[in-house]
């Protein structure tokens, strides 16, 4: 009888110790996809919302959100931490591709949209699946902290004289992201940059709600968040929030300060 509680138990997201105590359940990592990369880590109780996170790191490199991805499931959410191929693995769409590929295994797995979380370079792909087609029959909702809702606005930036070295990075990271230079090359060029945009797909209403965080200082300065808020609400959207924070902090920093923020406007769109 208490083998088969605790086969139970471990589907329903947790287990016994030895004393009969009721613990975490260790995360499942499982591949919606044939690359290395293209895998889910999932935490917290099936039935549970769902919502995915899609971390930062300059499409470059990966970055652990598996703190916040164990808060949230301890707070309700069934959490699938996406991981995607890098720019080093392939170049833009394929990082559409993966999120949409992850988004289709996760329906599978949670019936219903979910909500996301994307951070910085994440944040870009979690705009992407709000924006893209009709980004609202997809996903419920978008947190995007620090979202780099514009690169060719992040290319700019990093060429300008004074730029921070993050912003270097950022764009040089983004070219080559796209695998072509916006100042020297044709139309097709100028396409791919256009794509990545998340105002480029602005559709008001057709597109999810959406909670956009930067900080005063941030090297992904607040203006890509208000530029795209400006773009839906000409089209008619009408939930759609900016909030700016003092200070510089980025990504993760903005998360540990605004949680409270986030966890609030998850639960009411869940």
């Amino acid at each position: 009888m208490r083998r088969t509680f605790v086969s139970v138990a471990a589907a329903l997201g947790f287990l016994l110790s030895s004393s009969g105590t009721v613990v975490e359940a260790a995360p499942e990592t499982l591949s919606y996809g044939g690359h290395a990369r293209q895998t889910i880590t999932v935490y917290g109780d099936r039935g549970a919302p769902p919502l995915v996170i899609l971390h930062g790191g300059h499409w470059a490199e990966d970055a652990d959100w598996s703190g916040t991805a164990r808060w949230l499931a301890a707070r309700g959410f069934r959490v699938y931490e996406t991981d995607y191929r890098l720019n080093t693995d392939a170049r833009w769409p394929a990082q559409r591709e993966d999120v949409r590929a992850a988004l289709r295994w996760i329906a599978a797995d949670s019936p219903g949209r979910p909500l996301v979380l994307g951070s910085s370079a994440g944040g870009q792909l979690a705009l992407d699946a709000a924006t893209y087609g009709k980004g609202g029959s997809l996903v419920r909702g978008v947190v995007a902290l620090s979202p780099v809702a514009s690169p060719y606005r992040a290319w700019v930036d990093g060429g300008r004289p004074g730029a921070t070295d993050q912003q270097r990075r950022l764009r040089r990271e983004a070219r080559r992201l796209v695998g072509c230079d916006p100042d020297r090359t044709g139309p097709r060029c100028w396409t791919r940059w256009g794509d990545l945009a998340a105002r480029t797909h602005a559709s008001g209403a057709d597109d999810a709600p959406m909670l956009l965080i930067h900080s005063e200082r941030d090297f992904v300065p607040p203006y890509h968040s208000t530029e795209l808020a400006a773009a839906e609400r000409r089209l008619g959207h009408t939930d759609l929030t900016v909030h700016t924070l003092a200070g510089a902090s980025h990504g993760g920093a903005l998360m540990k300060r605004a949680r409270g923020t986030v966890l609030r406007w998850l639960r009411e769109h869940s």
